[in-house]
């Protein structure tokens, strides 16, 4: 069991230096194998966890996307896309969807390091880049992408009383699927995965 408000230093431990990102396959990749394109690379993606120090606690950044999205459309997620072209890296595409979907700019970002990559089911590697997001931050949401902006504690997050799972059928087969149920929003899929992720990450570097 993790303490529900880790310190700077177990964080730093737990992630993968923004100097050497992870590479391979997505954590969860063999589990999606089988629904995913026979000999495709998948899209290269990066999202933003970004971790708010507040006086109540450390808080998360979450969004929830517009209704009309063709991908993951209504969903909570953290900010982020496909890594583009001009992109230097994930890191450089996780602050630029963050400027672009919240109009929050890099300079109120501090990036620590990466979470394992995660394999979606929509046939993206998403690249976790978490970060220290200056509370002085104000969201501005694009409303063409983001329906609304929100903070969740941390250490409700990392409980793991809080975590769920639930089956849906995919391919004709059953896969479980990680949710939170938070009193107001409903945060399941990829972004509870890699929540999950971050917890398991915290755990071993105790």
């Amino acid at each position: 069991m993790i303490a529900l408000e880790p310190d700077r230093a177990v964080l730093q431990r737990a992630l993968h230096p923004l100097g050497r990102p992870p590479v391979g396959q997505g954590w969860n990749h063999a589990e999606l194998a089988d629904v995913l394109p026979h000999g495709a690379a998948l899209q290269e993606a990066a999202v933003l966890v970004g971790l708010v120090p507040r006086a109540q606690g450390t808080h998360v950044l979450l969004t929830r996307r517009n209704d009309t999205l063709r991908n993951h459309a209504g969903q909570v997620s953290f900010p982020g896309g496909r890594i583009d072209p001009g992109d230097r890296d994930a890191v450089a595409a996780a602050l630029r969807e963050t400027r672009e979907e919240l109009d929050i700019g890099a300079e109120l970002v501090a990036p620590l390091g990466f979470l394992d990559p995660l394999s979606t089911i929509t046939g993206f590697r998403v690249m976790p880049v978490v970060a220290l997001l200056s509370p002085d931050y104000r969201a501005r949401p694009d409303p063409d992408e983001v329906a609304e902006a929100f903070e969740v504690p941390l250490a409700y997050l990392l409980d793991p009383a809080h975590l769920t799972s639930f089956a849906i059928t995919v391919a004709g087969r059953s896969r479980s699927v990680w949710e939170y149920r938070y009193p107001t929003h409903r945060i399941w899929g990829a972004t509870a995965s890699m929540l999950l992720n971050l917890r398991q990450r915290l755990e071993d570097a105790r």
